[in-house]
């Protein structure tokens, strides 16, 4: 027989069973504060923005120094493809789909053969997507009225510099003369 009456196990048996589930209630709740608490995600920028423009300045039988010129230092370069040089940028912020892009450019004797390309957005719409979390107002305008140019203290004429002494005509050597 145990040495504790029935009535006590049963309140020891009662308090653990309490005690799990305060475990368990106190872990919910804490999974949804710190749901609502979340860590900053820094925006993550990988590769090459390769722009419209860039594209379309690109033309057939230019040379390898001439597109990396326009388009930058490629992202991948193969030995198994020489000839192919990859242009590939990802762009990653919270709260907004992953931007992804692929430049391929295809060379033939190093002279540009062709070049592939996903839709390709412009400088401008491009500036754009990446601000598009700011709230949008009126530009200040960054001119002063007659009123406010008339208000402000008179520009002081600045003093004529100081005269500098004559430079030397000869120096002294750099090198001691024995060695």
């Amino acid at each position: 027989m145990s040495q504790y009456p029935r009535s006590v196990s049963l309140i020891l048996l009662l308090a653990m069973t309490l005690g799990l589930a305060a475990c368990s209630s106190l872990n919910s709740a804490s999974t949804q504060v710190a749901g609502l608490i979340s860590p900053y995600k820094m925006d993550i920028v990988q590769g090459n923005f390769v722009s419209k423009e860039q594209a379309a300045a690109i033309k057939p039988g230019m040379s390898r120094s001439q597109v990396r010129d326009i388009m930058g230092t490629p992202l991948l370069t193969s030995l198994f493809h020489a000839d192919r040089w990859d242009y590939v940028f990802t762009f990653k912020r919270r709260g907004v789909a992953a931007q992804e892009r692929k430049v391929t450019v295809f060379f033939k004797a190093d002279v540009l053969e062709r070049i592939e390309a996903d839709a390709l957005p412009t400088e401008a719409e491009f500036v754009a997507s990446l601000d598009a979390t700011r709230p949008s107002g009126a530009v200040p305008t960054l001119a002063l009225s007659p009123e406010s140019l008339s208000k402000l203290p008179a520009a002081k004429p600045k003093a004529a510099p100081a005269a500098l002494p004559p430079l030397p005509t000869s120096y002294p050597p750099l090198e001691s003369a024995s060695r």
